[in-house]
């Protein structure tokens, strides 16, 4: 099979047909074999009605349907647990990402040989204050934290291989920075395609400012842990052996000013009577637990079930 699409959706009976009929278009026009695979995050309105009818009229049609609305981090993981094609096409189902673009998504991926594709809306017409602003500070923060060169890391419009959608895991809100999750697993060859950014038609976005303020502590998670996940000691341990350090040199400083204070003959207050002291055995104390933490850290990584997972890409 070709391509397979995955479309995640919640509460869009209004644009569904639209978009499988778009969809088809293209495919046939270019003879691909294919699939469509629509998510249902747990819609309340008759979105499974209309999946179950299109599936009744086409059989490259698939259905995964959740209970309740989960997000679109495990609609997108399902679908790719689901896809076949060779190539995976993800889209919104608003109508606001175009089909007509897949052709050439797959030509990048079939000819240039790119891991993952990732679309750009470079003319948008969302509100320049509530979006585009913001995401425009979130991409540059992306770009800068992940060293990947993309203007659009969000942009549900994307074309990856097969192999790279079965071996990340899509987990939480981390479908924002899925290029990402990509280039840990070790898939580098990541491009980007200017793509045509539509109108909303139908129903309203289902998306909130908060999603930028999650957007950015989901990114520093995973820089923790493409950073540290498998040695924790590192971080963890460094600061705590710094700031232990310190408070030990603070303590003896200390220790040090009240000798040279007696053996001169000079006042000499109690230690306890300073400031400094306790706050070098708060120093020390947290530099204990920071590295108590790190070494606890270390004890669970290598523990855990997947510490030796690597993704092998041949063998002979």
């Amino acid at each position: 099979m070709d391509i397979s699409v995955v479309v995640p959706l919640f509460n869009e009976e209004e644009s569904l047909e639209k978009l499988y009929e778009w969809i088809e278009r293209v495919m046939k026009a270019h003879k691909f074999s294919y699939e469509i695979i629509f998510v249902n995050d747990g819609s309340t309105d008759n979105s499974w009605d209309i999946i179950e009818n299109l599936q009744k009229r086409d059989f490259n049609i698939r259905g995964i349907k959740f209970r309740h609305n989960y997000g679109k981090s495990p609609a997108l993981y399902c679908g790719f647990q689901a896809a076949k094609g060779d190539v995976v096409i993800t889209m919104d189902a608003d109508l606001q990402d175009s089909p007509d673009e897949i052709p050439e998504l797959y030509r990048m991926i079939t000819e240039e040989n790119f891991d993952l594709v990732s679309g750009w809306k470079k003319k948008r017409y969302d509100s320049k204050l509530t979006k585009n602003l913001p995401s425009k500070i979130y991409n540059a923060t992306a770009r800068k934290v992940t060293g990947l060169k993309l203007h659009d890391m969000n942009c549900g419009l994307k074309a990856y291989k097969l192999e790279v959608v079965k071996n990340i895991e899509v987990y939480g809100e981390m479908h924002r920075y899925i290029p990402y999750l990509a280039k840990i697993a070790g898939f580098r060859r990541i491009g980007e395609k200017v793509v045509e950014h539509r109108k909303r038609e139908f129903g309203v976005t289902k998306f909130g400012l908060n999603r930028f303020v999650n957007g950015y502590l989901d990114l520093i998670s995973l820089w923790f842990l493409s950073r540290f996940g498998k040695k924790p000691m590192h971080f963890f341990g460094s600061i705590g052996s710094m700031v232990f350090l310190l408070g030990f040199l603070s303590v003896i400083a200390v220790g040090v000013n009240k000798l040279y204070a007696i053996s001169h003959s000079l006042p000499a207050p109690l230690i306890t009577d300073t400031p400094y002291f306790y706050l070098a055995l708060v120093a020390m104390i947290i530099g204990t637990q920071l590295f108590l933490t790190g070494f606890l850290g270390e004890i669970i990584a290598r523990s855990s079930s997947d510490r030796n997972s690597y993704l092998i890409e041949k063998e002979i």
